[in-house]
């Protein structure tokens, strides 16, 4: 008697979510590629939103709704802006900006290679047997998400805030900073005239 075959997911019969889930994460890696390479500041701002759109989208067909619309609301709704207002608050250059490129392209490179590298291992090597059911109950509800962040990753959670927080507040300072060449032709002249006024008496 043969023994009756065993069928279970595969990589050779894709489902359309599965062929979905890579496309979207081909646009998205493509955003995410143009996003460090761009030298124009605004254009890599608005790509950034194109990838972490594409982010949720992935998580919207993985069945986790919450964290979808977590990742649209925070990082698409709130550090995005922080980001467009970081630029606008520090007069950021429009276009090219040629300052912007520190001259270690090559080696963040291969840093960002073998961080992804190294990513990737670890995250399949963590759920090579694990498979999500797409057609099961959702997997990201409120109350696991919820018992996880507030859990296991409040620390991580605060720090980022702080850290939000102080990148606005420095672009808060950097803009009002006096700028030599933003005042005035004949403002030092006036100033010298005051020192000597006050000398005189």
């Amino acid at each position: 008697m043969a023994a009756a075959a065993t069928t279970g997911p595969g990589f050779l019969s894709p489902t359309g979510v599965e062929i979905a889930f890579l496309l979207v994460g081909l646009v998205t890696f493509g955003a995410a590629l143009v996003t460090v390479t761009t030298k124009q500041l605004v254009h890599a701002a608005l790509w950034l939103v194109v990838a972490l759109g594409g982010i949720a989208v992935e998580y919207l067909l993985l069945t986790a709704e919450f964290i979808a619309w977590v990742q649209v609301l925070i990082y698409l709704g709130s550090v995005v802006v922080l980001l467009l207002f970081g630029l606008m608050l520090t007069k950021a250059p429009i276009g090219r900006s040629p300052d912007a490129d520190s001259g270690n392209r090559w080696i963040a490179l291969g840093v960002a290679v073998v961080a992804a590298v190294a990513l990737v291992w670890v995250v399949v090597d963590a759920f090579r047997t694990t498979w999500i059911d797409l057609d099961g109950p959702v997997q990201g509800s409120t109350k696991v998400s919820g018992e996880i962040l507030f859990q296991h990753w409040v620390l991580p959670f605060e720090a980022l805030s702080v850290l939000l927080l102080a990148a606005l507040i420095g672009a808060i300072v950097l803009s009002r900073r006096n700028d030599p060449a933003d005042e005035p032709a004949g403002a030092h002249d006036d100033a010298r005239d005051d020192a000597r006024d006050k000398g005189k008496r």
